[in-house]
Parts: C-alpha cells; sequence; structure tokens
C-alpha cells in the first residue's frame, strides 16, 4: 500500500487485576509445562516476586482505582522486526492523569495507525467500456464503481483499567492513474490521472450516444494488440486521515493499490462492396 509500517511494538495499561491474571497464568503454564528448563522456571518466578511480594505488593490491587499497569506489547506482525524489542521496559505502574513516560506508549494515533494497517479496500478493477475487447483508435471509456469505491472506515479502541482511547481510520479514494501497457496509446487526461468528481465517483460510465465524445477517463490504443492483449494497469490512490479520543486527529501517508486487467486490441475490419 505504501512504505508505511505500524509501530514493532508500543506499551499498553493493564488494571490490576488483569495484570495479575496476566502474570498468574504465565508463571502457573511455565512451572506446569513437562520438560520446561530450571532457568526458565527461576526467571519467571523472579519476574513474579517483583510484583507480588517484592517491589509491589499484590500486583497493586489495593491501588486498583488509582492508577494501571503498562506493559509492553509485540506486534504480531514484526516478531522478527528488531525494532519489536525496543520496548524493553518491565511492566511499570502510572498513577492516574500521569505521562506514561515512554515514546511507545498506546496513544489515538498509534491506535489509527493500527486501524490504518487493518483496513479492507476493494480490489482495483475499473470498468470499461469496450468492456474487455476493443479497436484500434477507439476511445475506451474507464470508471470506478460509485458502489464500491466510497470511504471505508475503521475503528480501534482500548479500554482497559478506566483508560478510553479510540481512534478511527478513513480511506478515501481521490484518484485513477490509468496505464495502458503500451507506448501506443493515448490517456484521457493525457496524464493518466482521473480525479474525482464531485460526487465522489472517478471517470464516467459509458451511455447510449456517447460515441463521438471524448471520454473523461479512458484509453485510446494507437496498435492492435495482435495474438497477445496489452496490460492496463490502474492505480488507485486513497487519502487516509484519522480522528481520535480527546478531539486529536491527522493525515497518514497515502495509499496507493494497483492491479492490471488484460484488454484485446483488435483492428478495424474494413469491408469492399
Amino acid at each position: 500500500m505504501t512504505d508505511w509500517t505500524p509501530p514493532a511494538c508500543w506499551y499498553e495499561p493493564r488494571s490490576a487485576g488483569e495484570f495479575k491474571q496476566y502474570v498468574e497464568k504465565m508463571y502457573e503454564e511455565t512451572i506446569n509445562t513437562p520438560g520446561q528448563a530450571n532457568y526458565a522456571k527461576a526467571a519467571v518466578g523472579q519476574f513474579r516476586d517483583i510484583y507480588k511480594d517484592g517491589k509491589y505488593k499484590d500486583y497493586n490491587e489495593d491501588k486498583a482505582d488509582e492508577g494501571n499497569w503498562w506493559v509492553a506489547v509485540q506486534n504480531p506482525d514484526s516478531m522478527d522486526d528488531p525494532a519489536s524489542m525496543e520496548c524493553s521496559e518491565l511492566p511499570f505502574w502510572v498513577k492516574n492523569n500521569d505521562d506514561p513516560g515512554v515514546p511507545q506508549a498506546v496513544t489515538p494515533k498509534i491506535l489509527a495507525e493500527a486501524a490504518y494497517n487493518a483496513i479492507q479496500l476493494p480490489s482495483t478493477k475499473v470498468d470499461l467500456a469496450p468492456e474487455q475487447v476493443t479497436k484500434v483508435n477507439l476511445a475506451t471509456w474507464a470508471w470506478l464503481d460509485k458502489a464500491r469505491f466510497k470511504k471505508v472506515a475503521v475503528t480501534a479502541s482500548l479500554n482497559a483499567g478506566g483508560l478510553n482511547i479510540e481512534a478511527t481510520t478513513t480511506a478515501k479514494p481521490v484518484a485513477l492513474k490509468l496505464e495502458p501497457g503500451t507506448g501506443d496509446a493515448e490517456t484521457y487526461p493525457a496524464s493518466g490521472e482521473c480525479t474525482i468528481n464531485a460526487d465522489g465517483s472517478i471517470g464516467q460510465p459509458y451511455a447510449k450516444g456517447d460515441a463521438d465524445r471524448t471520454p473523461p477517463c479512458g484509453i485510446r490504443y494507437l496498435r492492435s494488440s495482435g495474438d497477445g492483449t496489452y496490460k492496463l494497469r490502474a492505480t488507485v490512490t486513497w487519502q487516509i486521515s484519522w480522528t481520535g479520543s480527546g478531539g486529536t486527529g491527522g493525515d497518514l501517508p497515502d495509499g496507493t493499490f494497483g492491479a492490471t486487467q488484460d484488454v484485446t486490441v483488435q483492428e478495424v475490419q474494413a469491408v469492399n462492396r
């Protein structure tokens, strides 16, 4: 889509009860796993002791209304990325309304980026007239189906320990670029960039009576494709924006999706009588 990638890791809050359950479950599973190495059992035991009987007492459950535990989370799609290890702080306690003090603390923008990564956009195929088979020097109209190519939004939220963060990321199609698949062709407009119309559509569907008109978005092939086809490539640019909790919001990098489709171009057959 773009060269943008979601964060490899981040810190997110857990309530005292959630954190206790997480640690105790990890401890029990490690201790009770047959064949588990002694060093692993010792490590998880030491980790548990910090929060149960060491620096903290019983996971700060008596302070559950005063704050949250913040824990490191690795992006499951970036486990092999060295950056996923940058969130190396042990779980730490943060009082309500205090800054966690780490750059990777989850924010509305991080949630917006996660939502961006989850957006499902329609396959990039344009409607053509004539469809699939056209003629040399005949204008081929191209457009996007408004019912499919419209705004798409995904919301990501985090509700934990009294902390509620939310962000909605929206993708909106704004342009279509046509590449004919051969140098023996002209595009409409000449740049091949078809911009969005006032009603949100891109291009214009062919209608009866349009044969002598120049399409606002389309192609004119100047040479036959012979026994083969031309690979028409259509690329849609999606404008990405987000809004989040506390009046936050902004833009993320535009996304581009492209696909090819076969077009057969035939010579116009003249009939002599």
